[in-house]
C-alpha cells in the first residue's frame, strides 16, 4: 500500500484516539473535551483538552491537517521562490501534571508536503521533569533508544543530539529538560524509503502512551509540599519561555494563521517568575539545574 498523505493522516487520527484513551484510563478522573475547528484557508483539526484530572492538571492531544498556499516565509525556509501549495498533518501533545514529581512531556509527529513534490517527516518526544531523577531519565532514554534502534543504529545518537540542541533555552543557557529525540526534514528518496520513514514515525508515535502512563503510575503518589510546588511553578515558567521564544512549531502555526487556542494549548495553567531566583546550594533544585545541560549520556 502506497504511503500517501491520506494514509499518513489516517494513522495520525487513530493515534490521537488511542493516546487519549490511554491517558483517560490512567488518569482515572478527567475526560478529554473535543473542539473541532476549521481553517479558513483550508483544512482543520481536532483539539482535545483534558483538565483537572487525578494526575493531569492540563493537557492537550491535538490532531490537524491543514493545506493551502504556502507563505513566503515558509517557502523561504525551504529555499524556494516559486509559489506552491502545502499540506501539513500531525499530532502534537503537551501534558502538565498536578504533581511536581510527575514530569511534563511533549511529543510531536508530523508530515509536510508541497505541491512541487517535495515532502518530509518530522517529530520528536522529550521529557521535562521538574526534578531530574537519574533512574527515570535513564529509563526514558532507553525506551527511545530501543525504538530508534529498531529502525537504524544511528538514529538515537543523532536525534538525541538534535534534541539537546533544539530544546535549549539559549537566553538561560540551560536545556528545557532532559531532552529526548528530535528530527526534522526527513526527506524520502523513493517509495521504499518513504515507507521506512513512515514506519519510524509510527514507532515514535506509538511509544508515547506506554512511556507517559508509566510515569503517571510510578510518580503520582510520591509526597511533595510547598517547596516542590514553588519550584514546579518556576520550571513551568521556563517551559513558557522556550515555547514562546524558540519553538518553531509555535511560530509556524501563528505564521500560517493556525488556530491560536490550539497553538497555545502547550502553556501550563499556572506558572511563575521570581527575579534572579537562585536555589540553595546542595538542594534538590540546585541538583536539577546542574543536570539541565547538553550532552548528558543517559544510556
Amino acid at each position: 500500500m502506497a504511503v500517501d498523505k491520506q494514509r499518513i493522516t489516517d494513522f495520525f487520527t487513530d493515534l490521537q484516539d488511542r493516546i487519549c484513551r490511554a491517558l483517560e484510563e490512567t488518569d482515572g478522573q478527567a475526560r478529554f473535551h473535543q473542539d473541532l475547528w476549521d481553517r479558513a484557508e483550508g483544512g482543520g483539526g481536532r483539539t482535545r483538552i483534558i483538565q483537572n484530572g487525578g494526575v493531569i492538571e492540563k493537557g492537550g492531544v491535538l490532531f490537524s491537517a491543514v493545506y493551502g498556499p504556502a507563505s513566503e516565509m515558509t517557502l523561504k525556509q525551504m529555499n524556494r521562490t516559486e509559489p506552491a501549495d502545502f499540506y501539513a498533518t500531525g499530532v502534537s501533545i503537551v501534558i502538565h501534571p498536578h504533581s511536581p514529581l510527575v514530569p511534563i512531556i511533549h511529543m510531536n509527529v508530523r508530515y509536510f508536503e508541497l505541491s512541487t513534490g517535495d515532502c518530509w517527516f518530522g517529530g520528536g518526544i522529550d521529557l521535562t521533569p521538574h526534578y531530574v531523577d537519574d533512574e527515570d531519565a535513564r529509563w526514558f532514554h532507553q525506551q527511545l533508544k530501543s525504538a530508534c534502534d529498531r529502525h537504524h543504529p544511528a538514529y538515537y545518537s543523532q536525534y538525541k543530539t538534535w534534541a539537546d540542541d533544539y530544546f535549549f533555552i539559549r537566553h538561560r543557557s540551560e536545556t528545557r529538560g532532559i531532552g529526548g529525540i528530535f528530527f526534522d526534514y526527513l526527506r524520502p528518496t523513493n517509495d521504499d524509503h518513504k515507507a521506512d520513514l513512515f514506519a519510524f514515525v509510527q514507532e515514535i508515535g506509538n511509544s508515547f502512551a506506554p512511556i507517559y502512563t508509566h510515569f503517571m503510575r510510578k510518580n503520582r503518589d510520591l509526597p511533595s509540599g510547598k517547596t516542590e510546588k514553588k519550584w514546579q511553578m518556576l520550571r513551568r515558567g521556563r517551559y513558557v519561555e522556550f515555547n514562546l521564544v524558540w519553538d518553531r512549531g509555535t511560530k509556524f502555526g501563528l505564521e500560517t494563521n493556525g488556530r491560536t487556542e490550539s497553538i497555545l494549548m502547550s502553556m501550563p495553567p499556572q506558572a511563575n517568575w521570581v527575579y534572579d531566583y537562585q536555589p540553595e546550594p546542595g538542594s534538590r533544585e540546585a541538583e536539577t539545574l546542574s543536570k539541565l545541560k547538553k550532552g548528558v549520556n543517559w544510556v
